[in-house]
């Protein structure tokens, strides 16, 4: 019987029940792949993130229900809050050796900021199937890992109701629909069901592909970003020399132990 503390953490927030929720197990080794897939399957959230001390860092591997991904901002920032209250308080920053490359996260209380890649995202022609899977005619798309569709507008964003199997026909990984805020720079939502995740709550990897597009879309750098899930979030993003600085807040939902 193995046994391991495990921690949720609801990150992107100030507040339980809001922004992403994100199991972290943080250990003295590596289990075997398969074992952190049906952990990650167990939890059912879109990320079960592990941890293990590595040198001055920490190897970091995500986990979604449907299979290991290479990058996840919501599970990193969860991560990072885990270990600045439960394992190394004093520390300022945190060093991460991930399939990403190397991420670094600091944080000021709980307000952690982390620097993480901006995709070379390439326009694509808008197409019948992307209109059909949401619903709405997208003004323009574009591709990298994920789909970003933009639409015309904040509320054709919130009031979408995506035809999921039509949205896994779809190119990339995660299928991303945003438009210009009112009150937010961009809006916007996520959608993984090729993940078996239908909607992420608060994507970060998500804004590392929509930043890119809505900062050159608006003439800016520095964008506030609202993600219109049921459970809501706000990243705070700065994009600079193709990579992209995405801060938020986090909290901390429970800590438990599970066996195996």
């Amino acid at each position: 019987m193995t046994t391991l503390k495990m921690y949720i953490a609801d990150a992107f927030t100030k507040e339980v029940f809001k922004g992403n929720p994100a199991a972290v197990c943080v250990m003295d080794q590596w289990l075997p792949a398969d074992v952190m897939q049906h952990i990650a399957i167990e939890n059912n959230f879109s990320e079960t993130a592990f941890a293990v001390k590595e040198g001055n860092g920490y190897g970091l591997r995500w986990f979604t229900p449907g299979g290991e991904i290479d990058l996840c901002g919501h599970a990193t920032l969860g991560t990072s809050y885990v270990l600045a209250h439960f394992y190394e308080p004093g520390a300022a920053a945190f060093h991460f050796h991930t399939k990403s490359g190397e991420l670094t996260v600091t944080h000021q209380g709980d307000l952690f900021s982390m620097d993480l890649p901006a995709y070379d995202m390439k326009r694509i022609p808008v197409t019948d199937a992307m209109a059909e899977a949401f619903g709405v005619r997208p003004v323009e798309a574009w591709l990298a890992r994920d789909l970003v569709c933009v639409f015309a507008s904040e509320d054709q964003v919130r009031n979408c109701q995506p035809d999921m199997e039509k949205v896994k026909q779809l190119d990339g990984l995660t299928c991303n629909i945003t438009a210009p805020g009112r009150e937010y720079d961009c809006v916007s939502r996520s959608f993984a069901p090729k993940l078996n995740v239908a909607e992420d709550p608060v994507c970060g990897s998500g804004h590392c592909h929509i930043i890119p597009v809505m900062a050159a879309k608006l003439g800016k750098n520095d964008l506030v970003a609202f993600q219109a899930s049921k459970r809501t979030g706000v990243l705070y993003c700065h994009l600079e020399n193709g990579r992209i600085s995405m801060a938020g807040y986090a909290v901390l939902y429970s800590k438990a132990e599970i066996s195996f």
